[in-house]
């Protein structure tokens, strides 16, 4: 058990936390959530330790071990994968060092037998002799294959560290588990078994995750956090969005009956109160007045963009002709004879680990990359908008906001290109910062604002939800659900794929292309069947 009592925190003037009292106990999975700033992350450094309060404290139940999701994938570049995991239990870690370094003493002493033998007792208690098996088995469902386990960290890609990073956090069974944003660069392969792993996990588990469908299928609890309190809710996100909702109704219904029973007492008061007669029931109602108290309503600080792609051309029948594109980059064959055909109703998702062969593909059919061989066109009806994974450039300028959008817009009329970014959250003021000094949330809204103004009828996004809140996200999925045109995407939000997407493809780690005209659920249980008669088959072959 982990709780927060009194907490309160102070960043200036401003209150981030004011009073927060809450209990964490064992067997749950709490989701924590709030609009982008309201101190989710926060939270958790305070829960870890990471982070003192201004006042309040956290209280562990004794003897619990905590363990957290690291955030600097940088910190252990000097060590090996395998030891980087098995150091999320530190003293499991310390224990084992300590006892390689008794044992290749020189000169063992009897003092050194007695320490080795209690190390020894301690380092089984902590189910020590299992401590690589079990940090390789993390390993491996994560997607960190066993060449990898013996290698530097220096040497592995960034999302290879995430993964990683986040074995150390599951290692060893912790009694609590704080997660922030864990599926952030996974793959939904490795979100998939991230979600089986919690589902089983028997301590208490506190997330932080802009991900609809894994807070659904994982959380029991939803903690949210608005205006600096934390309001516990009972079972997962979609349970608390139609309760919260609910209570809100009932709150603003009751208050309307409240006001409809003021006015009627007000009008009474003032028609009768000179008269002699009718005192005694005017002072009544005036008693009966002062009583009413309004339920005080806070709106939420929650802030949904407007996201609407309004193509300037109705698309025609024939929109891209791609025929045997193949490409290699750094001596690593990408794309390898990539054959399809998009049709006019077509909103295809592109799943599976292969992410840099997608993006390739991206850059090919924008126009930013070449093919080796092969070739791609598209339908004369045709405008493309493209969002890069990779959109540095994009924002290396001392250009404002409103500035970079209009240089994309035929139209350069101010208010024009500003009703773009309003409803893109950019309000007042926010027209002129410059797009250099911009967080990772706000570029993605600047990028999703030339979109919309570009009037395309054909998107192509590479990881668009990528640093956005969850009120962005759900914004954009229901923009491109209603989106007239032609969408090809990559994105790790299952809810956002299975409810957009009406075509999978993948393309697989020797580039070749798997295309299906599914839904993304059908896609999955399709690939699990087929898992299961390929581990079936084997089954009858070794008997």
């Amino acid at each position: 058990m982990i709780a927060a009592s009194n907490i309160s925190l102070r960043v200036g003037k401003k209150a981030l936390f004011e009073n927060v009292n809450i209990k964490f106990t064992e067997g749950n999975c709490y989701g924590v959530i709030g609009a982008n700033g309201a101190g989710k992350s926060t939270f958790l450094k305070i829960l870890s330790g990471q982070l003192e309060p201004t006042s309040g404290e956290i209280t562990i139940t004794p003897g619990q071990r905590l363990s957290f999701l690291e955030q600097d994938h940088f910190k252990y570049d000097q060590n090996v994968v395998l030891d980087t995991v098995i150091m999320g239990n530190q003293r499991l870690y310390e224990v084992r060092q300590e006892k390689d370094a008794l044992y290749a003493k020189e000169d063992f002493t009897d003092e050194d037998g007695i320490r080795a033998s209690e190390l020894e007792a301690e380092f089984a208690e902590m189910n020590g002799w299992d401590a690589e098996t079990d940090a390789e088995t993390l390993l491996n469902g994560l997607g960190i294959p066993t060449e990898l386990h013996y290698a530097q960290m220096s040497t592995l890609t960034g999302p290879q560290k995430v993964k990683v990073l986040l074995a150390r956090a599951l290692f060893g069974n912790p009694d609590i588990l704080l997660l922030d944003e864990p599926t952030n660069h996974l793959d939904l392969d490795a979100i998939d078994w991230l979600e089986e792993f919690l589902i089983n996990f028997e301590n208490t588990v506190i997330v932080v995750s802009h991900d609809r469908y894994f807070l659904n299928k994982v959380c029991t609890q939803i903690a949210d956090i608005d205006y600096g309190k934390i309001q516990l809710y009972a079972g997962n996100y979609d349970f608390w969005f139609e309760s919260s909702t609910l209570l809100m109704k009932q709150k603003k219904e009751a208050n309307k009956k409240k006001e409809e029973k003021i006015k009627e007492l007000q009008e009474f008061i003032s028609r009768f109160a000179a008269n002699a007669s009718k005192s005694k029931q005017a002072t009544s109602r005036k008693k009966a007045l002062e009583k009413i108290q309004l339920d005080d309503i806070k709106p939420s600080s929650r802030k949904y963009p407007y996201i609407d792609f309004r193509p300037d051309r109705e698309i025609g029948n024939e929109v891209l002709e791609v025929n045997g594109l193949s490409k290699t980059v750094d001596g690593v064959k990408l794309l390898d004879n990539i054959s399809f055909t998009l049709r006019r109703e077509d909103k295809v998702a592109f799943v599976g680990s292969n992410e840099q062969a997608v993006s390739e593909l991206f850059k090919i059919i924008a126009g930013a990359e070449e093919p080796d061989s092969g070739y791609y066109k598209w339908g004369i009806t045709t405008s493309q908008a493209w969002f890069p994974k990779d959109y540095t450039k994009e924002f290396d300028s001392d250009l404002t906001i409103a500035e970079w959008l209009t240089q994309y817009s035929e139209n350069k009329d101010t208010t024009y290109v500003r009703g773009f970014l309003g409803r893109m959250l950019f309000a007042g003021e926010d027209g002129v910062k410059r797009v250099r000094v911009l967080s990772g949330g706000e570029k993605v809204r600047c990028l999703l604002s030339k979109m919309m103004i570009s009037g395309a009828n054909v998107l192509i996004l590479d990881q668009p939800t990528n640093h956005l809140d969850m009120e962005s996200i759900t914004a954009l999925n229901n923009g491109l659900i209603k989106f007239p045109g032609v969408l090809l995407f990559t994105c790790h939000d299952h809810q956002f794929v299975q409810t957009t997407a009406n075509r999978i493809m993948e393309i697989t780690e020797d580039g070749r292309l798997l295309d299906k005209v599914t839904t993304y659920d059908e896609y999955l249980a399709g690939n699990e069947e087929a898992r299961k008669k390929h581990v079936y088959t084997l089954d009858e072959e070794d008997n």
